[in-house]
């Protein structure tokens, strides 16, 4: 067989792979040798993704109320409530769920402090009623959805919820003992790319935040993430809290977005603090 032949062969069977990949896969931030995917885009939670979990993963916290995802992870017609000071986001009158992180006997107690406090009525130990940023890893089970900024050095995540961001540095940096010093709702994050996968390490938590709508943690606790899309415009974050005062094992949590196509890729501003007006006197 001579080499037109040859070449013409590979030709024909390059084509009938290339018809063979789906062509909004294409255009979603498929990776290519040597170049990360783009995640770039507004993500809504996955009917039955937000808060789903692996077969080895322990089940996770129960998620705020949030809107459905229609197919295609286009907005919902009916909009969320806006938000609202008129009670607590949760009073824990139910107790504890069994899939909760498993608390110290020490962080227990503590928690057993905030149940009383909410059900008793009072805000202080409701951060999102207060309009507080919900923190690390909490913030990234975004019920009202998510935007992706990517470039090569940082990737952003913004949260529509409580206008909530999360920066990652990919350009090697480190956090400094200043920024150890000083930690935040959304700590310090660093990541790096292994294949396709987006690996994120975050530090410096702020310890008035929580694991997840009421679980308290230590300035010791740690999130490490896994992105990836798992098919076209869906992505999969693999979440693993550490937390050596707080937890007795590590925590884990799977949380699972799909991709928005225009007109539905538009966030909307939160304003928590216009519904500070709303809060009974107390």
């Amino acid at each position: 067989m001579n080499r037109i032949a040859v070449s013409l062969i590979g030709l024909m069977v390059l084509i009938a792979i290339v018809a063979l990949v789906p062509a909004d896969f294409l255009s979603q931030g498929a990776p290519t040798a040597g170049n990360p995917p783009d995640f770039s885009g507004v993500y809504y939670p996955a009917r039955g993704g937000g808060g789903a979990r692996g077969p080895a993963a322990p089940a996770g916290p129960a998620q705020p109320a949030q809107p459905a995802a229609p197919a295609g992870g286009q907005r919902a017609t009916t909009p969320p409530p806006p938000p609202t000071r008129s009670a607590p986001t949760a009073d824990l009158s139910t107790g504890r769920a069994a899939n909760a992180p498993l608390l110290t006997p020490e962080y227990m107690a503590k928690w057993e402090i905030i149940r009383k406090s909410r059900m008793s009525g009072s805000y202080e130990y409701d951060p999102i009623a207060n309009c507080l940023p919900p923190g690390m890893p909490f913030m990234m089970s975004m019920p009202y959805g998510m935007e992706i900024m990517q470039s090569k050095d940082r990737i952003t995540f913004f949260s529509e919820w409580q206008d909530a961001m999360g920066r990652v540095y990919l350009d090697g940096r480190k956090p400094t003992q200043r920024i150890l010093n000083d930690p935040t709702y959304a700590g310090y994050s660093t990541g790096r790319w292994e294949g396709d996968t987006l690996v994120v390490d975050t530090v410096a938590l702020h310890p008035d935040s929580f694991i997840d709508s009421s679980s308290p943690h230590s300035d010791q606790m740690t999130v490490h993430e896994r992105l990836r899309f798992t098919s076209p415009g869906v992505l999969e974050n693999r979440i693993t809290v550490r937390d050596p005062k707080a937890l007795v094992q590590p925590w884990e949590v799977v949380y699972t977005y799909r991709k928005a196509a225009p007109p539905n890729d538009e966030l909307r501003e939160f304003a928590c603090p216009e519904g500070l007006k709303d809060r009974p006197a107390k």
